[in-house]
């Protein structure tokens, strides 16, 4: 891409690739935070009732963390998929099976219906649910990235993050409008209608997503390849050429995959179970979290351009870990209003900061012929390691310290050291375009053919 091009904005393929990633990250999180919501406050009562309180809300987290085990397996799948058959065909299927895994969560019968089987289900839908997310953001960011104008990467690998920060104002609104009905009704029914309803935005996206084409850089990768070698690289041995970022991008991730899972859904089961709050505070404020993150998230990939991906990213690494002790303080006065500036200061500030730049960070560490499969690696083992188990290790933390969340503290800390740790032993080429592997590749064909 000419930097005459990039000058004169977005393109329309440019701006149908970006609407595109963003729909299918807004999906992604939908579900999760949806879940992630329901876990800590409807699910302990619908299909773990018969448990005592503590042992339910264990085993509602338990679900949620297990659905994080096929995340990595699926990333690598489609991400083997996407960089050698296509990203446009991962990004298709993957809404397909987030959709259709959601909206079956939300027509299980409870536990007093059927019994086990409904848990068993659940599991099930999980399961399936973290199969297809694992391929979804190394194809979204893969694309995006590749088709951001030069200098401008970090900005709009920053709009997944928005399309998140809408997911946020969608599931959290849709929550705390149902529950503010009927406590009964809310439990039996109304807390459904929003995983139903999975199956439209999966819809929505299919359409955005059936027009998409592959970025310029891929489709010259391919060529390349075939011309040197006679045959596509194979991207999971092609990660491994840069073994030290394939390992540290896992740890890099680690304090971005705990920040919304500490804060929001965790958080949340500590304002309703620990301290009786009405869970509709936790969902609205989650709300509002969402409607900020929409904006502050192209904020910081813009300053991500302008400083670099490294230094912002460690700057919310350190902000998030100094802000969990004052957000769990906010969470224990029952207050709305400071409730709510917690989640803020927790998440909101910081957070976002890691998370608007982590994919793209990620995508730079990678050559076109594996980068979807290297940012699924990285991304997605992270969130498993990560975020699927820090609402479960939250809970017996806290559960070990009497009620206390100092352990939440400690905990969230030394994540955070750790991905700044990685972050700076990374290797990281900003905005290049991958230009230095396809110009290595350029040069084997032409000595090759004699050009």
């Amino acid at each position: 891409m000419s930097t005459v091009a990039a000058s004169r904005g977005l393109t329309p393929k440019q701006r149908k690739t970006v609407a595109g990633g963003a729909i299918g990250t807004l999906i992604e999180y939908y579900d999760y935070y949806l879940y992630g919501l329901a876990a800590a406050a409807v699910f302990p009562a619908v299909f773990f009732s018969s448990n005592d309180p503590v042992i339910a809300q264990l085993s509602s987290f338990a679900t949620f963390a297990v659905g994080f085990f096929l995340r990595p397996v699926g990333g690598i799948i489609w991400g083997i998929i996407g960089d050698r058959v296509g990203r446009k065909v991962v990004l298709l299927s993957t809404v397909i099976g987030m959709g259709i895994a959601t909206t079956g969560i939300g027509l299980i019968p409870s536990d007093q219906t059927i019994g086990i089987a409904a848990p068993l289900l659940l599991l099930v839908c999980r399961l399936a649910q973290g199969f297809f997310v694992g391929g979804e953001m190394g194809g979204a960011a893969t694309m995006v990235v590749e088709a951001a104008p030069t200098g401008k990467k970090g900005l709009y690998g920053a709009f997944l993050i928005s399309g998140a920060g809408i997911a946020n104002v969608v599931s959290g609104g849709l929550m705390a409008g149902l529950g503010l009905t009927p406590g009964s009704w809310f439990i039996e029914w109304g807390w459904r209608i929003p995983f139903v309803l999975s199956i439209v935005l999966a819809i929505v996206a299919v359409i955005l997503r059936r027009h998409l084409e592959e970025s310029e850089e891929f489709t010259e990768t391919q060529t390349l390849q075939l011309a040197v070698a006679g045959k596509k690289a194979n991207p999971l041995v092609e990660a491994f050429r840069h073994p030290k970022n394939t390992i540290l991008g896992i740890l890099i991730g680690l304090p971005q995959s705990i920040a919304g899972y500490v804060v929001l859904t965790y958080g949340l089961a500590f304002m309703v179970a620990d301290k009786n709050l009405p869970a509709w505070m936790g969902f609205a404020g989650t709300m509002l979290v969402g409607l900020l993150q929409i904006f502050v998230a192209p904020l910081w990939g813009a300053i991500s351009d302008r400083i670099g991906r490294r230094t912002v990213y460690i700057i919310g690494c350190l902000g998030f870990a100094a802000m969990v002790f004052p957000a769990f303080m906010l969470f224990s006065t029952g207050n709305m209003w400071l409730i709510w500036l917690g989640q803020i200061l927790g998440f909101v500030v910081f957070g976002v900061a890691m998370q608007a730049t982590l994919a793209t960070m990620l995508a730079e560490m990678f050559d076109p012929e594996a980068r979807t499969t290297g940012v699924n690696i990285g991304y997605q083992i992270s969130n498993t390691l990560g975020g699927g188990l820090a609402p479960l290790i939250c809970t017996a933390l806290v559960a070990a310290a009497g009620g206390s969340f100092w352990p939440v503290v400690v905990y969230a800390a030394v994540i955070a050291v750790v991905g700044v740790i990685a972050t700076l032993k990374a290797s990281i080429i900003p905005d290049v375009e991958g230009a230095g592997r396809l110009h290595e590749l350029a040069a084997t064909a032409a000595v090759k053919t004699g050009a």
